[in-house]
């Protein structure tokens, strides 16, 4: 590699040598109109050469023309030629005029010299890189369209021409707007709106569509992917603009359309110097830490650079895990991983006794709607038990903040999950008033890919080529990504007071039978020929829509606006804290039968959607079976 480059510089130092003498006798042929050069003025050349050379050659050197590589001309390649140009066309002709060479040189000749030694200087090695970008590699590469001739589709072509190793020749550009179609970017000409995007990719036999539209919002996306799925050929995406840190788009940054990317609304937006003054420095406990929750929100969290973060989870190869991960990550986070149940009030005491954490994220939970449905008595122990023994300990050691992470499946509930959930709400919003702790929770709907949802199933089944089950064509759901909900947590715990529910925006609800078709469509095979959808009928404690917000719970605005405030219900604390003692006995004596009248007393909107045809607000009674 070493013997390369020494010959790759003498070689260029070589070409500059002979282009030199090249430039200098040029500009006399110029001065006499390219005829014959008289014999005086051509021996005055000659002589004149034996200064012009070598001075012109110790400036090149100087001005560092022989740093760069020919292969990557470009710009500052041209800046230094010209300096160098302009710096020895001086030199020279002072030098000149001390050894007395001007006395009758025509006044033309070094202006012209400069100007034919910056072509020749500057040409071979432009061509030499344009021969590499375009012939040498590209006899094999597969051929691009890029769709969107904006800054991200520039800086992607430019990636690809100069980095030719990786197969890909970009072809032509589609855009909308009408002040580029027909213009040339990169020397790839602009060649029609996004419509036309099915005719170029048949004209110019395109192998790889490139969607170049960081900025583009879930409507757009859908637009831009409905046209690239009738052309036939693979395409890719750039990563959105969160996702690019480094501000440079690159064709290995390129990945496959999730379909996140297509649900998704727009980019939120949060006050990162408020986050920032709320987290950083402080001791932090997440609970669940290892969850699709929990786990993203440590990683959001050990990036703020928080005093410590206490890691409480009782599953201990998710603990294992997340604990790997910042280790890697963060290596000067002051990091403490537990393996404890949150029902364990000893474990947790002892905990908050040793770190004093200042806030507490409380993400455990469990969470599976029908499986809860027969473990009624599990599920009270986890999500408002453990609730419960989690926000003591926060109010007795102190604690600023407490923040429970909640779900859309507490409101108007129809399953035991739900049901638990609102429960744990009720109790630490009437806590707050008791405690100097802030006890804030946040509610939102689903996350994509999380544990347990049905993305990662549909993807399983659609990569095994199964019938992908839907449980009812009119099934809706609010989605969100694991990123975006956890930011929008961070915002959530430093805009409380203490006592509120803040809702999230979770967009509008998604068709779950088209969210299965769009994902069919993404794994590039055919629904109903590749892929079918099979209506498995609703499960228990589903219902068809999830709400957000309770009827009674005033909606109001926060500082945020993708984050808005729900007013809660206020319960007697006597009276509160006496049913909970009840629901403790009642997990002692296994005794379901009352866990469900406990249930129906805390959340007397609970209610049951046996089948299709209920409507959603109708309330049901428990069966013995719970």
């Amino acid at each position: 590699m070493a013997l390369e480059r020494l010959q790759s510089r003498v070689a260029a130092i070589t070409h500059d040598l002979i282009m030199i003498p090249v430039a200098w006798l040029g500009a006399y042929w110029l001065r006499f109109d390219f005829g014959e050069v008289p014999e005086f003025y051509f021996h005055q050349a000659l002589v004149a050469l034996t200064v012009v050379v070598p001075l012109q050659a110790i400036v090149n050197w100087h001005f560092g023309l022989y740093r760069g590589v020919w292969r990557f001309a470009s710009l500052p390649d041209l800046i230094r030629i010209s300096k160098a140009l302009v710096a020895g066309a001086l030199i020279s002709t002072m030098a000149l005029f001390v050894a007395g060479f001007l006395n009758g040189m025509p006044r033309s000749v070094m202006f012209l010299y400069g100007l034919l030694l910056l072509g020749c200087l500057t040409l071979p090695r432009f061509f030499y890189r344009w021969l590499k970008d375009h012939h040498y590699h590209f006899r094999s590469a597969k051929r691009v369209l890029i769709v969107n001739a904006g800054k991200a589709g520039d800086m992607l072509a430019r990636d690809m021409l100069r980095d030719p190793g990786q197969a890909y020749r970009p072809v032509a550009f589609v855009d909308d707007d009408q002040t580029k179609q027909g213009k040339e970017i990169q020397g790839i000409r602009v060649v029609g709106p996004y419509a036309a995007m099915p005719r170029v990719v048949k004209e110019l036999a395109i192998d790889v569509i490139m969607l170049a539209v960081p900025a583009a919002n879930a409507a757009q996306m859908r637009y831009l992917v409905s046209l690239a799925e009738q052309c036939g050929v693979p395409f890719r995406t750039v990563p959105h603009l969160e996702e690019l840190m480094s501000g440079q788009i690159r064709v290995q940054e390129l990945r496959k359309v999730r379909i996140e990317d297509l649900l998704g609304r727009e980019p939120i937006n949060l006050d990162w110097p408020r986050v920032r003054e709320g987290l950083t420095g402080r001791v932090i406990m997440v609970t669940g830490a290892g969850g699709s929750i929990g786990s993203e929100l440590c990683q959001q969290i050990a990036s703020l650079e928080p005093a410590a973060l206490i890691l409480l989870e009782n599953s201990e190869y998710n603990l294992y895990r997340i604990e790997l991960e910042l280790r890697e990550h963060f290596s000067e986070l002051s990091l403490h991983a537990h393996l404890a149940d949150i029902a364990d009030v000893v474990a947790c005491d002892r905990l908050f006794a040793k770190y004093h954490p200042q806030v507490v994220f409380h993400a455990a939970a469990y969470k599976h709607v029908p499986m809860l449905e027969t473990q009624v008595r599990e599920a009270v122990k986890n999500n408002i038990l453990g609730t419960k023994v989690v926000a003591e300990a926060a109010d007795r050691y102190g604690c600023a903040e407490f923040v429970l992470i909640s779900t859309d499946k507490a409101v108007n509930p129809a399953n035991v999950m739900g049901a638990t959930k609102r429960v744990a709400e009720i109790y630490v919003q009437n806590l707050d008033a008791k405690s100097e702790t802030r006890f804030i929770t946040v509610r939102f709907g689903n996350v994509l890919g999380s544990a347990g949802s049905v993305v990662p199933l549909f993807e399983k089944q659609i990569t095994n080529g199964e019938a992908v089950t839907v449980t009812h064509p009119q099934m809706e759901r609010y989605f969100m990504t694991v990123r975006e909900a956890c930011q929008l947590i961070m915002q959530s715990s430093v805009l409380g007071a203490g006592g509120e529910i803040f809702v999230l925006d979770m967009g509008k609800p998604v068709n779950i039978s088209r969210l299965a078709e769009e994902m069919i469509r993404l794994s590039g095979k055919m629904l109903g020929r590749d892929v079918k959808i099979v209506y498995t009928g609703l499960r228990p404690g589903e219902k068809l829509h999830e709400e957000l917000f309770h009827e009674r719970e005033k909606l109001m605005e926060t500082g945020h606006e993708q984050i808005r405030l729900a007013r809660y219900r206020e319960v007697g604390w006597d009276l509160l804290t006496n049913r909970l003692a009840e629901l403790d006995k009642a997990c002692a004596a296994y005794d379901t039968n009352r866990l469900g009248e406990l249930l129906n007393w805390f959340v007397p909107e609970r209610r049951r959607v046996g089948d299709a045809s209920e409507k959603a607000g109708d309330v049901v009674a428990l069966t013995k079976g719970d």
